[in-house]
């Protein structure tokens, strides 16, 4: 799969992995102390009016009411200029070793209240149906200020993996729906792993010097290239009646249609239940999806054990020996384990037209589709090949039905979800490429 490429078609520098506790060191010192603050303000500051639209539209679930009003009510406003990048920022407030409300509260101090949104108060989706719907109803009633805001605005995340690819995928609809340009996407990282903050040179972790870090990297943001990220549509569908509990980057859908080029063996269900979502970095199942799973849970249950990223390691590093490989539902029968026992892999390779089926050695716990060159925190599971060794899928479907297993681990971006196995129906998990790019700032 694709690395991450400049919109000028040009291989974007890779960032080398480095661990989190160094790059912490590295920008604890004069990170963002050169900075003016007000003239960063300047930069970034959205018009009041348009703040308050945006708010409001969002508020009201009303675009297209709220435009309107604040269009006939601020006719003088319309002469104001879109500062140089309009910025909003998504906080998700669980994350970064719970320095969410801390860190939400600074970047309202640097730049306009109302431009910071707290994940679990404003979902993106909800500001790309009102909030960006009211700024293109404004520039459609003839206001060239909220014309340009529009045009300009590049969006920062404040969060881990799966928080950047729940906001790529709420944007993703403006492509949908011919909605562009799409505003490029910055990362502040606050999650565990942070392979995609890596692989566009953002780091690896939140520093400890975080106060004066923010503003370097909303200067980055306004500076920073905008390169190009392959997506992936994912397609997860199972015997109806199965109970999952999908992230909330997965969504239910009646689109249960297969890829009718290579035809499924055995009977398939009367009624089946059916998700669907995209994925930017990686999608797994088995041993790593698996410790994951309970990480979150550990988390959701006794969030005061996950204070940082070097904690949550430990943590994970502990799930790792315990749940994922020694002590796993067929601890009895140590040759059980693989992935071999409950799934089946057919892959159509890049300008092929036949889906090939792939032997899953017997060792194998995990199997992962990766996009980018950084998984696991860093790691670089590519190493330095060939190219002509490489082997590009342009769409994967796994098969998995149960046995000794009652259940398959699946994770997406960091998001894990337990599946349920039927012993008599399979389920199918089919991977194909998503036909436009999303948009990233490169933090180099």
């Amino acid at each position: 799969m694709d690395s991450p490429t400049s919109t000028g078609g040009l291989s974007a520098r890779i960032v080398p992995a480095r661990s989190s506790m160094i790059e912490s060191i590295g920008v604890c010192g004069l990170s963002g102390v050169g900075i003016d603050k007000e003239n960063l303000k300047k930069k970034l500051l959205i018009p009041k009016y348009l703040r308050l639209a945006i708010r409001d539209s969002i508020r009201f679930k009303d675009a297209v009411g709220v435009g309107e009003r604040y269009f006939n009510t601020g006719e003088l406003n319309a002469r104001e200029e879109a500062p140089e990048c309009p910025m909003v920022v998504f906080v998700n407030s669980r994350s970064g070793g719970r320095h969410g409300p801390e860190l939400r509260e600074r970047l309202q101090h640097l730049m306009g209240e109302e431009q910071v949104f707290d994940l679990f108060d404003v979902r993106p989706h909800e500001f790309v149906e009102y909030g960006l719907v009211c700024l293109e109803k404004l520039a459609g009633l003839g206001d060239f200020c909220a014309r340009d805001t529009r045009e300009k605005m590049r969006i920062m995340v404040a969060g881990g993996d799966g928080t950047v690819g729940w906001i790529l995928g709420s944007l993703a609809a403006l492509n949908r729906q011919g909605r562009e340009p799409n505003p490029p996407v910055g990362i502040i990282p606050l999650g565990t792993g942070n392979d995609l903050a890596r692989s566009f040179g953002w780091g690896g972790s939140f520093p400890f010097a975080w106060k004066s870090a923010v503003k370097k990297s909303l200067h980055r943001a306004i500076t920073g290239p905008v390169c190009r990220l392959d997506s992936w549509h994912l397609l997860v569908m199972m015997p109806f009646g199965e109970v999952v509990d999908p992230p909330y980057s997965l969504k239910h859908t009646e689109d249960c249609s297969l890829d009718q080029g290579l035809e499924v063996e055995g009977p398939l269900p009367e009624r089946v239940n059916c998700y669907e979502g995209v994925f930017y970095n990686y999608f797994s199942v088995g041993m790593d999806a698996q410790v994951a799973y309970g990480f979150h849970h550990l988390r959701n249950e006794k969030p005061y054990l996950a204070k940082g990223p070097i904690t949550n390691k430990l943590i994970y590093s502990s799930y790792s020996c315990g749940q994922g490989w020694f002590l796993t539902p067929c601890v009895s029968d140590p040759s059980l384990r693989g992935l071999k026992n409950i799934l089946r892999m057919h892959v159509k390779k890049v300008n092929c037209s036949e889906w090939e089926f792939i032997p899953i050695p017997k060792s194998v716990r995990a199997i992962v589709a990766l996009n980018l060159q950084n998984y696991g925190s860093g790691r670089n599971p590519w190493g330095s090949p060939n190219p002509e060794y490489l082997e590009k899928a342009a769409a994967i479907r796994l098969e998995i039905r149960g046995g000794e297993w009652r259940d398959a681990y699946m994770q997406m971006d960091g998001e894990p979800w337990k599946h349920p196995m039927s012993n008599e129906y399979s389920s199918f998990v089919e991977i194909k490429r998503v036909p436009f790019h999303s948009l990233m700032i490169s933090g180099d």
